[in-house]
């Protein structure tokens, strides 16, 4: 929970951390002229290069066509639920890992809760959205504990589950709850006991929250979760968005991909970094993250962050293809993975 600096970090799935995520406000730090840099004194000089570390570490949300769509379609789904007493309709977000779907949920939180404050600025005590990630081998209980965690709600060991959701489902109802994204359902195996009785409580706390329900999970179109009568009942009231890796076949999908490199370079506060490097390497970029929008911003972001810190204030082939990625785009080129593998004197 606490930084390097000593300052407390809360997790997202707390409503501390939701609130510092939603008040989080990203400014790009400026890019000193070389004789503003060479005026700084030694503390001043380490906070600018901390700033640019720091920047380069988040980099960018970019908006991509996924992240508009579920959060175009988010919106008229809270606005459809608004006045039903029941039957509310959600979305499901499915899709390979490293696609964006925790990012545009969380995105489509973030702006519903600042629209809704900025509506009722003087309404204290509002909790619109919830967030909770769905835990291993998930049981009805600790579904509604992870719940209870978000909202700080104290449990008593002796506590049923019975208890534990009605607390949960009366104290959201009275905080003014819109909102519920239910991350992580993959790990929900609706096929065994434990697993479809989550989905029921899930189904009931959509019936008592007055809210509208959100799941992300990987793949989870595919895993059985809209088998059988329970996932009947899910496919009748869910809207399934799946979210998959940027293609690069057409001149639209290029187009595309094109547009998400520049938005990232833009973003960049390196010094001697030549503007359209990376849009000059997109087919290379496409080739070492699969198209997949998380290994992408992984890989810009960890060659920035040394760009800055070794001093050489730019990103090259060179300096992007020292980066070690996730296993899954690492696959996508396997010379390189062999060569990283191979020992220094074979190299």
């Amino acid at each position: 929970m606490f930084g390097l600096t000593g300052q407390v970090h809360y997790p997202l799935t707390s409503k501390e951390g939701w609130g510092e995520f939603v008040a989080q406000y990203i400014e790009a730090p400026p890019l000193l002229p070389p004789a503003a840099v060479q005026r700084l004194d030694p503390a001043g000089f380490e906070d600018y290069q901390r700033q640019r570390r720091e920047h380069h570490a988040r980099l960018v949300i970019v908006s991509t066509p996924t992240i508009r769509h579920i959060a175009a379609t988010g919106r008229k789904r809270i606005l459809l639920n608004q006045h039903q007493t029941s039957a509310r309709r959600g979305l499901i977000v499915s899709g390979p890992s490293g696609t964006g779907k925790s990012t545009s949920i969380t995105q489509l939180g973030k702006n519903f809760e600042q629209l809704t404050r900025r509506r009722q600025p003087h309404q204290a005590g509002l909790l619109p959205v919830v967030y909770v990630t769905v835990p291993p081998a998930a049981t009805p209980k600790m579904l509604a504990v992870e719940f209870a965690r978000f909202i700080g709600l104290p449990l008593p060991a002796r506590f049923s589950q019975v208890e534990i959701t009605n607390q949960v489902c009366d104290l959201l109802c009275t905080l003014g709850t819109r909102l519920v994204l239910l991350d992580e359902i993959h790990n929900m195996d609706i096929g065994t006991r434990i697993g479809a009785e989550a989905a029921d409580q899930i189904k009931y706390l959509s019936e008592r929250i007055p809210a509208t329900f959100v799941l992300a999970g990987v793949d989870v179109d595919g895993g059985g979760l809209f088998a059988g009568r329970r996932g009947g009942q899910i496919a009748s009231r869910y809207t399934l968005i799946p979210t998959r890796p940027f293609a690069h076949k057409t001149s639209a999908d290029q187009n595309a991909w094109r547009s998400l490199v520049a938005t990232l370079e833009q973003a960049l506060r390196l010094h001697a970094h030549k503007p359209g490097t990376l849009l000059g390497l997109e087919s290379y970029l496409h080739q070492r993250t699969g198209g997949r929008i998380g290994s992408l911003s992984q890989l810009i972001r960890e060659a920035a962050f040394v760009a800055v810190a070794a001093t050489t204030e730019k990103i090259t082939r060179k300096s992007l293809d020292a980066v070690d990625l996730d296993l899954s785009a690492e696959v996508q080129d396997p010379q390189r993975t062999r060569r990283r593998r191979a020992p220094a004197t074979a190299r």
